[in-house]
């Protein structure tokens, strides 16, 4: 259970979405601590550790899987409850996998302040199931399926929007790009995170048959 001097360690790299739930929640009374990644986020828990952690899953450096994964992997850590909150991963298998990593919860972006709010003063409470962690190749096999899955959709959706930014009215064009240009980047760090995964699967001893 949290104590009063416990914060809620915020990990997000959209400024507008970190302001807005930082902000809610200092006005509901917690104590807030930022990140914009997960390597930031693991530094903030090693200097003290949080009550909850509310983080994104696409994010550069360090995602919200892995920083889940390292922390279920750390016995210190390992009972931090964690939500996450994405646009991107929203399918079940997406999230059946964040459940078997040892995320607590999962929220779809828009944020709904009136369930996000009853989901953190229960964890707070409650505290994290407890979950086996899984080890480095059972992570990683299932993290790059996921990975590979949303590379394509990003890929399909890429080039939907490339055709219709053709036929928007002009007045349109400008917030369409704009669009477009955050899907290309989260599809460039998908691309990367796969590459990172790969590399990291082939240094792997192979399974014995």
């Amino acid at each position: 259970m949290a104590t009063e001097n416990d914060y809620l360690l915020i990990v997000e790299d959209v400024p507008d979405i970190l302001q807005l739930l930082r902000e809610t929640l200092k006005f509901k009374g917690y104590r807030v601590v930022t990140a914009e990644n997960g390597e930031e986020a693991l530094v903030a828990v090693e200097k003290e550790k949080p009550a909850l952690i509310i983080t994104d899953i696409l994010m550069p450096k360090m995602d919200g899987f892995n920083l889940v994964h390292r922390l279920r992997l750390d016995v210190a850590t390992r009972d931090i409850p964690v939500i996450f909150l994405t646009a991107t991963y929203v399918a079940p298998e997406d999230k059946e996998f964040a459940l078997t990593i040892g995320v607590s919860r999962f929220m779809e972006k828009p944020v709904d302040l009136p369930e996000f709010f009853p989901l953190v003063e229960e964890l707070l409470k409650n505290g994290a199931s407890k979950a086996k962690p899984l080890n480095e190749r059972e992570f990683y096999e299932g993290y790059i399926k996921r990975l590979e899955i949303k590379l394509k959709h990003k890929n399909t959706q890429i080039i939907r929007d490339q055709h219709l930014l053709e036929s928007v009215e002009d007045a349109q064009k400008q917030t369409f790009k704009a669009s477009l240009n955050n899907t290309i980047r989260e599809k460039e760090e998908i691309q990367n995170l796969l590459e990172e995964i790969q590399e990291k699967l082939e240094n792997f001893p192979k399974k014995e048959e």
